[in-house]
């Protein structure tokens, strides 16, 4: 029995998820997620119990000192949620936790219970996975459902993917087959550096949810940080003439994959998408688009040349086949 008191009524809510873990190139999910709930001040609401669906030892209780009492935080699914102001204002159930060890049905069963007692309207499950793609461009993310009508009513690919698949696509499924309308989205995350933070993915997710749920996303510090995470990776990529050569041979494949794509209609939406974000509202500045190229790396922000140790570069780096599935995407979509 779901318990949900304490909860107002929600207006038009939509559920967002990420998981730590296989699915989280880079935590850009996760770290996206985050992100809406620190900005709107989420207030957590509900967890799931962590003895049903976590293997302790693959992912560890912490403990910690609050006022000289020892307490603990286990590893689980919260839930909380937070109010989108605005002429036309929305709720958004916030879902962040880590990929569960086991018994993924009863969790997905679980969530979408809490999705139907809070009349959630649609449910987007945000991803990154590692790929070819060149840190010098803009991030490629895929919309993708396995509802046929909504994907020709949102502009999303309907996924055709087969193979091994993570949380993400088994609670997308799990959502088609509740009649629960359902989208992932997925950001590709530079495969030579792959380590977190990754603020440019996790900027590009926000942003196409901004585009998907029509709502204004305050942004924060992470258009300075994408850009500081940049600058940071081009040093370190021209301290090495073999990742240098790498990187534009990624730069090339990509331009010429998406020469066809410079249309006089996608160029038009991606100025309406500027437009929207260059003023007013608390994410609209200009800076806030997933395409910037460098530029100040600030004060605060984090760069990959502080930690040179950390730096994962070609020829290739192993990565998941599972989440191929939104690269395959990524071909025909983006």
């Amino acid at each position: 029995m779901i318990e949900l008191e304490g909860v107002p009524e929600l207006i038009d809510p939509v559920m967002v998820a990420a998981f730590e873990g296989w699915n989280d190139a880079g935590d850009a999910a996760s770290t996206a997620v985050a992100h809406l709930d620190r900005e709107w001040k989420g207030e957590v609401f509900a967890a799931l119990d962590a003895e049903d669906y976590y293997d302790f030892q693959v992912n560890r209780p912490t403990v910690w000192l609050d006022g000289g009492v020892r307490k603990i935080t286990w590893p689980t699914t919260r839930l909380s949620v937070v109010r989108v102001g605005g002429d036309k204002p929305r709720d958004l159930v916030l879902v962040r936790g880590i990929e569960p060890s086991m018994r993924w049905r009863s969790f997905c069963n679980e969530l979408l219970g809490f999705a139907h007692e809070l009349g959630v309207e649609l449910v987007v499950i945000m991803g990154a996975l590692l790929g070819d793609t060149p840190h010098t461009r803009p991030v490629p993310v895929s919309g993708v459902t396995s509802d046929p009508d909504l994907a020709q009513r949102m502009d999303l690919e309907e996924t055709k993917y087969e193979g091994p698949t993570g949380i993400v696509g088994i609670l997308q499924e799990a959502c088609t087959h509740a009649g629960v309308p359902a989208v992932s989205l997925w950001a590709a995350v530079p495969h030579y550096v792959s380590q977190p933070p990754n603020p440019k993915a996790t900027l590009a997710l926000l942003n196409r949810l901004e585009d998907l749920i029509d709502v204004r996303i305050p942004l924060g510090e992470l258009p300075e940080d994408a850009r500081a995470w940049q600058v940071g990776v081009d040093q370190l990529a021209a301290e090495d003439s073999e990742v240098a050569e790498y990187v534009q041979t990624l730069e090339e494949a990509r331009d010429t994959a998406e020469l066809p794509e410079a249309t006089g209609e996608a160029i038009a939406r991606e100025f309406e998408r500027y437009l929207r974000r260059r003023d007013g509202g608390p994410g609209g500045a200009a800076g806030g688009h997933a395409t910037t190229d460098g530029g100040d790396t600030g004060s605060g922000a984090w760069n990959p040349k502080d930690n040179p140790s950390g730096r994962t570069w070609p020829p290739k780096a192993p990565r998941p086949e599972a989440e191929t599935e939104a690269e395959d995407e990524d071909s025909s979509d983006d």
